[in-house]
């Protein structure tokens, strides 16, 4: 498939063949470091060959676009995205937009929140700025004043608060905006609406690109602007913009499927066991060995009184034959917290539970299977069940 100078469409994101186009090496590997896709060498004449890397999402390099679309559809993926961030994300926060595509849809949510969230008018409040004035203008900020004007008295160096459009929540909003901008694939009253709205934030300031977007506390005077900076939060984390080299331009929206599931599962997890005794930890640090040298990290553990009471794994893969090394991933997992049970939560797999007993330990490992077509309310409804499942009254622990 040609590619110079128009879209090369869409890969699923389980298509082992891909497509091979013809583009420029420059070009190959800024789509190669977007990170979305894995570009190979098709022959001596220009050709490339395009294939999924475990990731999902748009890229655009040049004139070149590319998207790779997830098996559980822009919508649910849009959800999972946002409950992991967020558990009051709601299904709504991403409906309303008619399109299949991953960034027309995001882009046509964000307008349409953000559209929202300044209806009422462009939110203000109170912001601290330093300044060097010719006049006393709240607090002198004197060890500043005596480093950078030694035996000056003006102009001098003041800390004061005013009130102001320039606060995190529009800083956040628009550089959103903009940076979805440079997004491919946007429709152009979708792109309209987005400029129209970054007028609106005319003098707020922007984020510095690179850096995580700062936490939103949410309060009564911002809750019209919540449903928008989730949104927001989820173009800050995952598009960026890349400049080079010569004039070529790299826009992507990249996301990795098996961390989004890993993490929507933790969240998710986390609040349907919030009303039991006991803490629930992502990414549990600890080690295999005595001598601490061997560390592991399992998905989630649920400690009560600081001893790990359950462990759990979040798989994105169809589970077919068996957990394979998953298995025996568990089964060290158990050995080192102690557990006599552990659990593995596919995305895709048999419909009931498979347990396996391992011989000559007392340890069984429960594979437990999430049907990620189901609706956010079924889905979340699953994860509430398993918790049940998982929590029951704790029992001898395992001799050492």
């Amino acid at each position: 498939m040609k590619a110079n100078g128009e879209s090369v469409g869409s890969l699923a994101e389980d298509d082992n063949h891909g497509k091979v186009v013809s583009v420029s090496s420059a070009t190959a590997t800024a789509l190669r470091r977007s990170g979305l896709l894995r570009v190979e060498p098709e022959g001596t004449d220009g050709k490339w060959r395009l294939l999924p890397h475990g990731k999902v999402g748009a890229v655009r390099a040049g004139e070149v676009d590319v998207m790779v679309t997830p098996k559980v559809g822009i919508e649910r993926l849009l959800f999972l995205l946002g409950y992991a961030a967020n558990p009051g994300f709601r299904p709504d926060d991403v409906q309303g937009a008619a399109d299949d595509d991953l960034l027309p849809l995001m882009a046509e949510s964000l307008a349409r929140q953000a559209e929202r969230a300044l209806a009422a008018g462009v939110l203000q409040g109170y912001v601290t700025i330093d300044d060097a004035l010719m006049t006393v203008r709240g607090r002198p900020r004197l060890g500043d004043q005596l480093s950078r004007r030694p035996g000056m008295l003006l102009p001098l160096e003041v800390r004061h608060d005013e009130y102001s459009a320039d606060i995190p929540e529009n800083r956040v909003l628009r550089s959103a905006m903009e940076r979805m901008l440079t997004g491919p694939r946007l429709p152009a009253g979708t792109r309209a609406r987005l400029i129209h709205l970054c007028g609106r934030l005319d003098g707020v300031g922007r984020l510095d690109p690179g850096r995580p977007p700062p936490h939103i506390r949410e309060t009564r005077l911002n809750a019209r602007y919540q449903p928008a900076l989730r949104l927001a939060e989820l173009v800050l984390t995952h598009q960026s913009l890349e400049t080079g080299p010569g004039p070529l331009t790299t826009a992507s929206f990249v996301v990795d499927m098996a961390r989004v599931f890993e993490d929507f599962v933790t969240t998710a997890m986390r609040e349907a066991l919030a009303g039991r005794p006991g803490t629930t930890h992502g990414q549990y640090r600890t080690h295999l060995d005595a001598s601490r040298l061997v560390s592991v990290r399992p998905d989630i553990v649920h400690t009560v009184d600081g001893t790990p009471r359950i462990v759990l794994d979040a798989k994105y893969k169809v589970q077919k034959d068996g957990p394979g090394t998953d298995l025996y991933q568990m089964l060290a997992y158990c050995t080192t917290l102690n557990l006599k049970r552990g659990w593995l939560a596919y995305a895709q797999g048999p419909t009931t539970p498979r347990t396996y007993r391992i011989r000559n330990t007392g340890i069984e490992v429960v594979a437990r299977p999430l049907d990620l077509a189901t609706s956010p309310t079924e889905l979340l409804k699953q994860i509430s069940h398993l918790a049940d499942e998982i929590w029951e009254p704790p029992s001898p622990p395992m001799r050492p």
